[in-house]
């Protein structure tokens, strides 16, 4: 009853809904409800504080900022006992708070921030400051919360974080959100992340959200990240996959030079697929000459042969490639790509192939594809071909 008065949205029904909620607690405290009711009560109450009622706002300000208990001191460190003949262990309790406080907690910092952020930032930075680890859960969810509502302290918070944190989640979740920041001084912390963690998790958390900040320094971090040859292969992957997502002739040209001087091929296959992702007549040039290229792996050649394709690449430059090759993998990926294209040239090369290629094989592929176009000259040409 509660939650449909609150749905409403009268004032009334909202001091309704309040009362339901304190009468369910004090006739029936342990109904199964009980925390739900709990997080719908100050969910009321955040929004009858934002409407000027004092009762309502001065709850919300003690379930925000509840008194820490002291920190018990830590008893000496007793030897292992002896492990009992049954094979178990006596296994103490943490004593840490239960989710349910924490929920509850939460949901008042988060009412508090809407109602008022002055008061509710120094109280999200104490519990951010703390280091148990009993709290990560607890800091986890209050980086979220300080994310949504970004004030003048925002940026040191989430710096003091990344820098100190020892929860590798809140230190990931606080680099992310640095991005939505994007100042120069974020720029620069996460520029550190990259010189100087060991973590690749959050040197690849680094990355992505350098590649949200829209600046000339973010590109040149991320430009200078890929081609570092000291770094892990996997996050140098990540560098190059977000500079094919920022659409720049400069990212294009950066790639296309980078490739020429890879010697990894994973690392090629993603440059490859990142420019195709740059469309152009440049790149798409790019990478038929690199299908062409017979120095380079027949792998790296058929990949760029298949993004070409599927990229939009003039489909002239694709049917005289097939003239062009000799290497009958890559006459078999051409006829594949002919396959997935939709315009009059790539069945008519197909045709050619089914009809006049010496390659048994080749031949039969081009068939098998003729076979799925709804093009009526394939079909004629089958005909023709069982005719013979």
């Amino acid at each position: 009853q509660a939650f449909a008065l609150y749905k409403t949205s009268d004032p009334d029904n909202y001091r309704a809904a309040r009362g339901l909620l304190e009468s369910q607690k004090s006739r029936f405290p342990r109904a199964a409800t009980s925390r739900d009711a709990e997080s719908l009560y100050l969910r009321i109450q955040g929004v009858l504080a934002r409407q000027g009622d004092p009762e309502a706002a001065e709850s919300v300000r003690v379930r925000a900022n509840p008194p820490v208990p002291p920190v018990a001191p830590v008893p000496p460190t007793a030897p292992n006992p002896p492990t009992p003949p049954n094979g178990r262990r006596h296994v103490t309790q943490t004593g840490c708070p239960s989710d349910d406080q924490y929920d509850v907690q939460l949901t008042a910092l988060n009412a508090l921030l809407q109602m008022d952020a002055e008061s509710a930032v120094p109280i999200l930075k104490r519990v951010l400051a703390r280091r148990d680890p009993c709290s990560a859960e607890l800091r986890r969810k209050a980086v979220f919360i300080l994310s949504q509502k970004r004030t003048e302290g925002t940026e040191d918070i989430l710096l003091d974080l990344v820098r100190n944190d020892p929860d590798p989640e809140v230190r990931e979740q606080a680099v992310f959100w640095l991005s939505q920041v994007g100042t120069e001084r974020a720029v620069s912390a996460l520029d550190s992340i990259l010189r100087s963690s060991p973590d690749p998790e959050l040197q690849k958390k680094a990355l992505f959200a350098l590649s949200q900040i829209h600046g000339p320094r973010a590109g040149q971090i991320l430009r200078d990240y890929a081609q570092r040859s000291d770094a892990p292969g996997e996050v140098r992957e990540q560098a190059i996959f977000w500079l094919g997502q920022q659409h720049s002739d400069e990212n294009a040209a950066f790639l296309r030079d980078l490739y020429a001087r890879l010697t990894d091929e994973d690392l090629k296959d993603k440059v490859i697929f990142s420019i195709s992702q740059m469309h152009s007549d440049e790149n798409a040039r790019w990478m038929l000459d690199l299908a062409l290229n017979e120095r380079e792996p027949v792998e790296m050649r058929k990949k760029a042969l298949f993004w070409a394709g599927q990229t939009g690449a003039d489909i002239g430059g694709l049917v005289a490639l097939y003239g062009r090759t000799t290497n009958e993998e890559m006459k078999d990926q051409l006829i594949f790509v002919y396959s997935q294209r939709h315009e009059p040239e790539a069945v008519t090369k197909l045709i050619d192939i089914a009809l006049h290629e010496s390659d048994q094989d080749l031949r039969k592929k081009a068939v098998f594809w003729l076979g799925q176009s709804h093009d009526p000259r394939a079909r004629q040409a089958l005909l023709d071909i069982i005719n013979q």
